[in-house]
């Protein structure tokens, strides 16, 4: 299996190690103001995953292959560490949680819940792979072109982060192919009949509508001591909207 590509901050921490996986399109720079910060008590590592960022090209893209990638990179790291993941990031690592509780001390979940969702991505990667991008030089003129299909200047520049352009060319580091194939397991929820016993925090944006109190049930069913903190003014992308209260509530968590 190939190592996920990940980035270090406050190697030299002593305690439990924290692995941060990001959501879908994203990357683990999209973490790296909270991975620093939460590293001067810690040893950090932000990871891409499969099919993002820097990481290895997959067809297959299911929570299990997530799950699995997330849990060899802990063991690279030793074998138990704390894990925070953020939307298709925290599936993995629920799953993780559940299927390998020894390997995790305690579990953060930002924005998402162990649920089956309507939503789909899938006309975002009708429109990403719409772009052309013969002879796109900067992300200017590749912000133009979005432009036509995806009106949201913010989701534009959040996704065109994704967007490679040098001497080869303009290329995508996401594999739209495998994460369009894959796009009923990820808005998905693999049934799965056990439950995590260890401390787990679950982050919600108050602005967003991916965790909701109808999904409270389901969380403490799953995952007995959790503990549901709503993040005021936030919305699914909790960790950029609303670092300061990301990271104080992360903190305490790690540390209680």
């Amino acid at each position: 299996m190939a190592e996920l590509s990940r980035q270090e901050f406050g190697a030299g921490a002593g305690g439990t190690p924290l692995v941060i996986a990001h959501g879908l399109f994203g990357a683990g720079r999209n973490w790296r103001a909270v991975a620093r910060a939460l590293s001067a008590a810690r040893h950090v590592v932000t990871v891409d995953m499969r099919n993002h960022g820097g990481s290895f090209h997959h067809p297959d893209h299911r929570y299990r292959d997530l799950a699995e990638d997330l849990a060899a990179t802990i063991a690279g790291l030793g074998g138990r560490a704390d894990l925070m993941g953020h939307s298709m990031g925290g599936k993995a690592a629920m799953l993780l949680a559940l299927t390998r509780p020894a390997m995790l001390r305690r579990l953060v979940v930002a924005d998402i819940a162990p649920v089956a969702y309507r939503h789909s991505h899938a006309p975002l990667i009708a429109a990403l792979r719409r772009l052309d991008l013969a002879g796109l030089a900067d992300r200017a003129e590749a912000d133009r072109r979005l432009a036509r299909d995806i009106p949201d200047r913010a989701l534009r520049a959040f996704l065109l982060q994704s967007l490679i352009i040098d001497a080869g060319g303009a290329r995508w580091a996401l594999n739209l192919e495998a994460l369009e194939r894959a796009m009923p397991e990820l808005t998905g929820w693999p049934e799965i009949d056990r439950r995590f016993d260890g401390p787990a925090l679950f982050l919600a944006g108050g602005e967003s509508d991916y965790l909701r109190p109808e999904h409270h049930h389901r969380i403490h069913a799953l995952f007995p001591a959790a503990r549901i903190e709503v993040i005021p003014g936030a919305g699914h992308w909790l960790h950029a909207e609303r670092p300061g209260e990301v990271i104080a509530a992360v903190d305490r968590f790690l540390s209680a």
